[in-house]
């Protein structure tokens, strides 16, 4: 972060692609491309830690989203040292606690979401731009309508004010696109993806959400076989139910395109859904640039 002159927080934006209005691969066909991005450790990393809790004594113990993906399986081995903690996902005191609005007055206190954001872009020693940051901004830029599809349990617009804050600091050159921004924790956005009685999974309601925002995508800009579809999450676990998704999707939109990305320690994977259900896929390198343009 530098200051202009009058003291205030101006954002660098350091990016490989140079920004400019580019239309879309299809646009004289009358397509667009959409873009889904999951958040943590995908678009931003943020500090956000979940909670464990000791099996014996109820103690607990804070990591990273990041640690959480890779120690999850560690939770389920007798060999483990992490054996002897658990998740919990019950009672308001659960792991992803810090992950959920709070009940508190705005007017004094402050979401966590956007604390935790503040917090990462003023800590000099953290690279808080994730591995599809370069993919998001572009998007943003270029006015893709876009869908946050994220685990978190946020209110909708807490979300988007955490967004907005980064065109405040102007890391963002301008406010996304949204085409809807869909936090599947949290219960109104849950029961709006047709889980009434608060029971589906964070996966399927993931994958709910992406085949809203493919149908949100066909009502707000009318049917058209050369619109294009693309979501980038870092989780293997959830690049599963994206595959999962996307093959309904073909099936029932054959003529139109599917991609998923894969950032998972930022290999940069591409995979194209086929009609026949086969995922084609694709190890790119260099600029996220290059390789995120419109799939």
């Amino acid at each position: 972060m530098t200051t202009d002159n009058s003291g205030a927080s101006k954002g660098q934006l350091t990016l490989p692609i140079n920004f400019f209005r580019e239309l879309d691969r299809n646009f004289h066909k009358g397509g667009r491309s959409f873009y889904f991005f999951d958040l943590d450790d995908n678009v931003l990393h943020l500090p956000t830690t979940i909670v464990l809790f000791s099996k014996k004594n109820n103690s607990i113990k804070e990591v990273s989203t990041s640690e959480f993906a890779d120690l999850k399986k560690e939770l389920e081995n007798p060999k483990s040292p992490w054996f002897s903690f658990e998740a919990r996902f019950n009672s308001t005191h659960n792991s992803f606690m810090n992950f959920r609005d709070k009940d508190i007055d705005t007017r004094k206190d402050e979401q966590t979401l956007i604390l935790d954001l503040r917090r990462a872009l003023d800590n000099s020693q953290l690279d808080w731009k994730g591995p599809s940051w370069n993919f998001f901004a572009y998007a943003v830029e270029n006015s893709r309508p876009i869908s946050i599809i994220t685990a978190r349990g946020h209110h909708p617009n807490t979300v988007k004010r955490a967004i907005n804050h980064l065109v405040q600091t102007r890391d963002l050159v301008t406010h996304p696109n949204y085409l809807g921004v869909y936090p599947v924790s949290q219960d109104t956005t849950r029961r709006n993806l047709g889980d009434e009685k608060l029971q589906a999974s964070v996966a399927e309601l993931k994958k709910n959400a992406i085949k809203q925002s493919v149908k949100d995508a066909f009502e707000c800009y009318g049917y058209n076989p050369h619109h294009r579809f693309g979501m980038s999450d870092d989780d293997e676990e959830n690049l599963k139910l994206i595959f999962d998704a996307f093959k309904e999707l073909k099936k029932e939109f054959p003529e139109n395109a599917f991609f998923a990305f894969n950032t998972h320690a930022r290999k940069l994977q591409k995979y194209e859904i086929t009609l026949d259900g086969q995922i084609d896929k694709e190890t790119m390198k260099g600029s996220q640039g290059s390789f995120f343009n419109d799939g």
